[in-house]
This record gives C-alpha cells, structure tokens and sequence, in this order.
C-alpha cells in the first residue's frame, strides 16, 4: 500500500510542477539558483554556481563571474549591478538546461503554493513524509473531483445530445487526468 501511495505521490508533484513553469523558483531572487551564485561571488568560488548549468555553458558562466568580480570591487551601485547581471547569466543558462525560457529574474517572497515548499523542507529534514502525505491527498483530491464532475454530467436516457458532449468532456477529462497519473508513476528499471 505504501508503494503505490508513494508512487502516486511522486505522479502528482510531477504533474503539479509540470505544468506551471511560471511556479518554478529557479528564477527567483530567493530561489536556489541565485542563492548558489551569491554564494558563489561571496566566496569568489565560480564552481559553486557551476552545478546549477550545463558544462558547456561553464565558461560563459566563468566570464560573466569574472566581470562581475571585477565591478563588484566599486561597492555601492556598481556591485548590485554586477551581481544582478552574473545572477541573470547563471538563472539564463539554468532554465536552458532545462529546456525552459528565460523570463527574466522574479521577486523574492513569490508564492509557489505548498509543493514546492514542502519539497525543499523534505531535503532540509531528510524525509519525505510530510511530502508524501501532501501530495498523496492532492492526488485523492484530484481524482475525487474529476469522478464529481464526470457523475454530475451523466447522460440518462432521453437527455439532449448537449448534455452528452458535456458528459463526454467530463468523461475525456477524468480519463486524462488519470492516465497523465498512472504514466507519472511508471519507475524506469534500474540498471
């Protein structure tokens, strides 16, 4: 039971994170990408940001760390631009390794909804508990309402043709809803 209740959680953050792209944090002033980049000009150490890119981009990373270094050193203004501007490239080169598109940086203090959150508490604590339940009743949630609304649209003997493309949609839905689920939960064989 546990298994399945896992793999189901595991379905539902993929398909809660999936389609919001929007709800990634990566761009964010306060999300994990920028963090390592901060961390990575505080302790003019460029490796650390280099973990957040693919190894092909380290060296367009590696020039914009170095310019950034060295306008950093006029303080004030001059620094903050710098550090938005090596911020920018590593966020930039990020969202290209995941395939996404760059948007440019977002505000810090966004709200990503309970996933997201949950996740980074579920590494910080080293357990996935918490997680797992949140998702797990997501999913529960999820599948509840599309079975509702397909129930709702029941078609009865004499209703309009309507009412079945309604039905129909309902139905369409709910059985999307849940193959997107079952195809999450597929675990490729380890090698």
């Amino acid at each position: 039971m546990f298994g399945r209740l896992h793999r189901l959680s595991i379905i539902i953050a993929v398909l809660l994170l999936l389609p919001a792209v929007a709800r990634a944090h990566c761009d964010s002033l306060d999300g994990p990408v920028v963090k390592a980049a901060e961390r990575a000009l505080d302790a003019r150490d460029v490796a650390r940001a280099f973990v957040w890119i693919a190894a092909e981009d380290e060296a367009e990373v590696r020039a914009a760390f170095d310019k950034a270094l060295a306008v950093r050193a006029f303080g004030g203004t001059a620094r903050e631009l710098a550090d938005q501007y090596f911020f920018e490239t590593v966020v930039r080169l990020h969202r290209r390794s995941e395939g996404e598109a760059y948007t440019g940086l977002k505000p810090a203090g966004r709200d990503f909804g309970p996933v997201i959150p949950a996740a980074d508490q579920a590494i910080l604590k080293m357990s996935a508990e918490s997680l797992v339940s949140l998702l797990t009743e997501e999913v529960a949630r999820g599948v509840r309402q599309h079975l509702e609304a397909v129930l709702r649209a029941r078609i009865f003997p004499g209703s309009s043709v309507e009412a079945g493309r309604q039905y129909v949609k309902a139905y369409v839905d709910f059985i999307h809803y849940v193959d997107g689920l079952q195809e999450a939960l597929v675990v490729p064989e380890e090698d």
